[in-house]
């Protein structure tokens, strides 16, 4: 019986140092090139690359102020977007920041430090973006005025809606009526 017992602790253990080296060896690797860009006094917008061939489903980020304990982790499933906008920074404060790859067997280990300094908010810093009107650049512009195919979307929604309604209103005076 203790023979018996040995073996399956035996067999149990092989089997679980197997899988362990199984999903090590398939994890993604981390990401390389982080960089900030389109650094302000309360936002900056991070970039990074992963090397191909890997199956990526989604990217963890990290961002630690430099003096203090301050932390938050942005984890984004789903996605094959290679930016992140870090949002309510302080101005002129440090902060660390590293990136990590999120594959299906888990995640790569975290990317090189940088470190990067928020400005004044007398500062701009001169983006290398081609595209000055990006959202990530400026944020949300709460005075933009719906475009056409926006407006054309919400008729067709409400139209819809309505036609639902009187849908059910008619089968409603059909079943009350039985």
């Amino acid at each position: 019986m203790s023979c018996l017992l040995v073996l399956v602790n035996c067999v149990v253990l092989l089997l679980f140092a197997s899988d362990m080296f199984l999903v090590s060896g398939n994890r993604p690797p981390a990401p390389v090139n982080v960089s900030v860009m389109h650094l302000r006094a309360d936002s900056a917008t991070i970039s990074w690359e992963v090397p191909e061939g890997d199956v990526i489903i989604g990217f963890s980020i990290s961002q630690q102020r430099q003096q203090g304990h301050t932390q938050r982790f942005i984890r984004e499933v789903n996605t094959t977007s290679r930016t992140c906008v870090l949002w309510d920074l302080d101005e002129e404060t440090d902060y660390i920041i590293q990136v990590q790859s999120i594959g299906l067997y888990g995640e790569s280990q975290a990317s090189k430090r940088v470190h990067f300094r928020t400005l004044k908010k007398s500062d701009r810093f001169l983006s290398n973006s081609s595209n000055q009107d990006d959202p990530a650049v400026e944020g949300v512009d709460k005075s933009r005025q719906l475009q056409t195919g926006e407006v054309i979307i919400i008729v067709v929604v409400l139209l819809m809606w309505a036609a639902v309604i009187a849908l059910f209103c008619r089968q409603y005076d059909i079943i009350k009526d039985n």
